[in-house]
């Protein structure tokens, strides 16, 4: 029992520091960004995805500008809304209504952080047009920021839930990985600058896992006090 409360407590430390770390980095980048000193290297990795000459125009074949603007709608509000909605209801249905109301707020929570960000930075869009339309602000990245919310979430949920470490590695992967594509298909298409994709990451990341340590202090005090009711 010591042995499974220290390093319960471990992965909680552990846990903080990492959330401090994607803060931090969050924070960085903003102030780069904030004073244009990221705007160069921005340009060049964007010009590098592009026909020469045809900045509208993203390198390689065809399928694979259709198979970025697939994977960018995994990132979409739409396609989030939809899968959300649909989990919540599986929740409820199956008597988790604490965990359906808890994704609930992490993801509203994060949509409204990014929101909040993209006013107040305000950046304008890459200068490339002809690709895929935009209705916001650049940074961070909204697809970037909850997808990670959205994936990342569920994937710690999942794997809280599994009942083998290869579980909860392929579900923690996958979230990591339909994360990162995601964002990696923003910066392809040419809406977003590679800055905001990282930020986007760093807050939605940092978001998820202040989420998922929340919850972790929620569990701990409920077998403590399940614990506790059991001793008298």
């Amino acid at each position: 029992m010591i042995w499974k409360r220290s390093s319960g407590s471990l992965s909680f430390y552990v846990g903080g520091a990492a959330l401090a770390a994607l803060l931090a980095g969050f924070g960085m980048i903003a102030d780069e960004v904030s004073e244009g000193e990221t705007m160069g290297i921005d340009q060049a990795v964007l010009l590098a995805l592009r026909t020469p000459g045809d900045p509208t125009d993203p390198i390689g074949p065809a399928w694979l500008e259709e198979a970025a603007r697939d994977i960018t709608a995994l990132g979409s509000f739409s396609v989030l809304t939809i899968l959300i909605t649909v989990i919540v209801i599986h929740l409820f249905l199956v008597k988790r209504a604490r965990t359906g109301w808890f994704l609930i707020v992490c993801v509203l929570g994060g949509t409204l952080i990014s929101t909040i960000l993209k006013s107040l930075f305000d950046r304008p869009r890459p200068d490339l047009t002809g690709v895929a339309r935009v209705f916001t602000a650049s940074f961070p990245s909204g697809h970037a920021t909850i997808s990670a919310v959205v994936y990342l979430t569920l994937g710690a949920l999942l794997a809280e839930m599994a009942e083998t470490r290869g579980q909860k590695i392929l579900y923690l992967g996958a979230a990591v990985f339909l994360t990162v594509i995601v964002g990696l298909s923003r910066i392809y298409l040419g809406v977003h600058y590679p800055t905001d994709v990282l930020a986007g990451w760093s807050i939605g990341a940092g978001w998820a896992l202040g989420c998922a340590l929340v919850a972790h202090l929620y569990r701990q005090k409920t077998s403590a006090r399940a614990q506790s009711t059991n001793d008298k």
